[in-house]
């Protein structure tokens, strides 16, 4: 299984009846084709519906439907479209259960930095400012390292998206939960020994004693 797919599907399992879920652009969008059948949330997007449904394809894919990041999607029974200003009241005004979003950097105190690298083009920030102030859970999904360049790291030296927002990680070697006394790894990906995690991040990884497999 692709690295990305096996994030995704990982992240999916967070989920319970009625969670209403914001995915940000990039990995997380994958999401939406793993979520499992008998769990029903609602899929938020910033560009205006809720009602996400896995991605299109074949001859029935509608150029007009695509998510925030302009991919064509499917929009499930149920789902509303409506402006960017209700778009973001969903957002602001708490009623997210959790948002799902990309990384460039993560710190062992739940900063994130994800928008803006000094000295590059990028996109821009989109909804991510509102999204981990909003969001009752920020939930960052990505892979471990950049090149083998760690992006968990003790201090976010990027500038920061959000400050000590973060609720937990995912990536393909496991999934981390931020506490007070710092990350938490609490599943494992058994492909990689401990040491193999550890040294792939450079923030100090505590080691949960229910550790258990990444299924």
């Amino acid at each position: 299984m692709d690295v990305k797919e096996l994030i995704a599907k990982r992240v999916a399992k967070e989920f319970k009846d009625g969670d209403v879920v914001n995915l940000g652009i990039g990995l997380p969008t994958l999401v939406a084709n793993y979520v499992p059948d008998d769990v029903e949330i609602v899929l938020h997007s910033e560009n205006g519906f809720t009602g996400i449904g896995p991605a299109q394809s074949g001859e029935e894919m509608d150029p007009d439907l695509v998510n925030a990041g302009g991919l064509p999607v499917t929009i499930m029974p149920g789902g509303s479209f409506f402006d960017s200003a209700m778009s973001f009241a969903i957002i602001r005004g708490g009623h997210l259960d959790a948002t799902v979003l990309g990384a460039l950097q993560v710190d062992e105190e739940g900063n994130l930095a994800n928008w803006m690298i000094p000295g590059k083009l990028v996109p821009g920030m989109g909804g991510a400012m509102d999204l981990v102030g909003g969001a009752k859970q920020v939930i960052v999904a990505m892979q471990h390292t950049q090149k083998g360049t760690p992006k968990i790291l003790k201090k976010c030296d990027l500038p920061l998206t959000g400050a000590k927002k973060v609720s937990k990680i995912i990536t393909e070697m496991g999934v981390m939960e931020v506490t007070e006394e710092g990350l938490l790894l609490v599943e494992y990906n058994p492909e990689y020994a401990l040491d193999e995690i550890k040294a792939a991040t450079e923030a100090n990884l505590l080691i949960s004693d229910n550790l258990k497999p990444m299924v």
